[in-house]
């Protein structure tokens, strides 16, 4: 009888301790985000035209405003390096801003394809200490576009955290 006894009991403690990694398994591979990069977020045989040659007279249209998106990470929590082009917020804390693959873009030089830019939106706010300095932002990711006066947007990202590259 007490050898029954202690066989349910280790089988009851094992099961309770597979249960228990199970749970943890389940919540990190729920808290990693999944690394993104741009080239991932461009549909396989899409063709990137050549952007415009520099005009100086202000004008900055957009190329591809309606580029296709990929719905890979529609939903997903994921990461995303990039470059900051602050669209709201005060002077401590950004709340909207875009998302683009490299420095100066929809700025100092017309916007990528819609599928190249990121429309970032954090409820309360974050610090971007410089706008010069690549980042990474970790968020969900959607496919819902966004239209705004620089460019039109192809992804959208509910803004979790920010950190430096």
């Amino acid at each position: 009888m007490t050898y029954l006894k202690l066989s349910v009991t280790s089988l009851f403690a094992m099961l309770m301790m597979v249960i228990t990694f199970n749970a943890l398994a389940d919540e990190a591979s729920v808290q990693t985000p999944i690394e993104v990069y741009w080239e991932d977020l461009v549909p396989e045989g899409f063709n990137e035209l050549a952007p415009p040659s520099v005009q100086h007279n202000g004008e900055m249209s957009q190329l591809q405003p309606d580029a296709p998106v990929v719905d890979t990470f529609d939903g997903k929590r994921v990461k995303i390096p990039g470059f900051v082009v602050p669209l709201e917020g005060t002077a401590e804390l950004t709340t909207e801003f875009l998302l683009v693959p490299y420095f100066g873009a929809c700025i100092h030089v017309p916007p990528p394809p819609s599928n190249q830019i990121v429309y970032v939106k954090f409820e309360e706010g974050v610090r971007i200490d410089n706008i010069y300095d690549a980042i990474w932002v970790t968020g969900e990711l959607s496919t819902d576009g966004w239209k705004g006066d620089i460019a039109s947007v192809g992804y959208r990202l509910k803004g979790e955290a920010v950190e430096g590259f």
